[in-house]
């Protein structure tokens, strides 16, 4: 801790977001620079808390040792603040700009002050680190003569990959999509992160051995068989992607979308690849997205970019408190509400919302129909008298994810599902099947980026510990 007074001398300073009204011009990343000075004035603000819970369970899955780099920052000595960094974390760029930062709802600090700017930091360390060429590849002692199979190329999968490598086996990263990155590349918008983001960390992964193979659907294009008896082991990391749907009549109609149908036209078009499918797009229409998470958010961000008449996003959960909510003390997550990028852009924001129905004419939705409700008791009830009805062109669900796809590989492999429906895995994130392991939102649910890391590495961890007692997947199948 370089000022022992710091957090009592200076006051918080989060990442600065452009002005409205040009950042939604563009799809550029949203964020002003910010200088040197400030950020070690933001490290400064780290305190001698004795036990950091930024870092603990509640606070970081990937164990981030956050004082000591804060305090790195804060004595100008940033190439050891990125190996500090580096040491738990494969992608801080990723965290950096798109994790909520559970690490700040944990701050000591954060207890009856404004919590430290860990998230700035961190983004910060990362990118001078790329911009003065310190961030190199990590070769392996030796070679082991292991092939590994990792399935899905998300955050959890590259870092998987990238650990595996380090450690010596032979890594093909397999990827459904014609490019590397999962929902990296095709869910997250390019005004939250840019994907030369991505593409100069797979330049890295790359140079250390890992091969990627692009444009190939596991269990399709190669058949679960042929994948266990080709690899010594197998890390399943195909994210959660199935949707959470809305069965109710009308959803058939034209303009009703999954938000990731809309989010990755969007992605592909600001990449320069052109789009086969009908075009969705929100521009001179009337918009309502129906979820308000992250995925809604992007979806809103999105929207406003594209030109949209209107914007609604009805969410079936009540309001949330405008500050930490009792029932999520100190250090837990608070459950509070929050105004993201895009709501400040522009949005009619309705909580307790129940979509009813769709109505629309020649085959293209023109209505949506609601009612008000109440949540009691663990159920929602209709209220009476307050059912409404409003003039779309747009409807947009993103109401999150129930899951991984199981109709395809995972079935085809035989995988056994917990109850919640993620692949389950032992202590060493093997599933079932031996040499067959999971991780990332397929083993979790789908989570925070941060945990996708977290999960790869361990999965990683748990895939070197199998190969390196000598087993193979391919035994098991011959």
């Amino acid at each position: 801790m370089g000022d022992p007074k710091g957090f009592m001398k200076y006051a918080r300073e989060g990442p600065k977001r452009k002005p409205v009204e040009l950042r939604v011009l563009d799809w550029k990343e949203m964020y002003e620079p910010i200088s040197e000075d400030k950020l070690k004035i933001q490290g400064a603000r780290c305190m001698d808390c004795g036990v950091p819970f930024c870092q603990g369970s509640t606070g970081c899955p990937v164990v981030n040792l956050i004082p000591e780099w804060n305090d790195l920052v804060y004595r100008g000595r940033w190439k050891d603040a990125l190996k500090a960094l580096h040491t738990t974390n494969n992608f801080p760029e990723f965290t950096g700009r798109l994790c909520p930062a559970p690490c700040e709802g944990a701050c000591v600090l954060g207890i009856n002050e404004d919590p430290v700017s860990i998230r700035i930091i961190e983004w910060n360390i990362i990118d001078r680190g790329f911009n003065e060429g310190l961030v190199e590849p990590v070769l392996p002692v030796r070679k082991t003569g292991k092939t590994v199979a990792i399935v899905g190329s998300g955050p959890a999968g590259m870092a998987a990959a990238q650990q595996l490598a380090r450690a010596g086996h032979s890594v093909t990263l397999f990827e459904k999509a014609d490019r590397i990155g999962g929902l990296l590349r095709y869910g997250i918008p390019d005004f939250k992160m840019e994907k030369w983001v991505i593409d100069r960390r797979l330049e890295q992964m790359k140079a250390e051995g890992v091969e990627f193979r692009t444009g190939v659907t596991v269990g399709k294009d190669i058949t679960a068989e042929q994948l266990r008896s080709q690899f010594d082991a197998v890390g399943l990391t195909l994210g959660a992607e199935q949707a959470r749907e809305l069965p109710i009549p009308g959803r058939e109609l034209k303009g009703v979308h999954l938000a990731m149908e809309y989010l990755t036209q969007q992605n592909k078009r600001t990449a320069g690849i052109s789009v086969t499918d009908e075009p969705i797009t929100a521009k001179g229409k009337r918009v309502v997205i129906i979820g308000g998470g992250d995925t809604g958010s992007d979806c809103l961000g999105t929207a406003h970019r594209q030109g949209c008449l209107e914007a609604h996003q009805f969410e079936l959960l009540p309001e949330p408190p405008p500050q930490r909510a009792g029932s999520t003390p100190w250090p837990l997550w608070p459950m509070q509400l929050r105004t993201s990028h895009a709501h400040e852009e522009g949005c009619d924001r309705q909580w307790s919302i129940s979509t009813t129905k769709f109505t629309g004419h020649n085959g293209h939705v023109t209505k949506l129909h609601a009612n008000r409700v109440k949540f009691e008791n663990g159920k929602f009830t209709a209220m009476p008298n307050t059912e409404f009805e409003m003039d779309v062109d747009l409807v947009l669900l993103a109401m999150g994810f129930t899951g991984p796809v199981k109709n395809g590989l995972l079935d085809s492999l035989g995988v056994k599902y917990d109850q919640r429906g993620a692949v389950a895995v032992d202590d060493n994130f093997m599933t079932n099947l031996d040499g067959i392991f999971a991780g990332g939102d397929t083993k979790r649910g789908a989570s925070l980026i941060v945990w996708a890391i977290a999960e790869g590495r361990k999965m990683a961890a748990g895939i070197d510990k199998y190969l390196q007692a000598g087993k193979s997947a391919r035994k098991s199948v011959s």
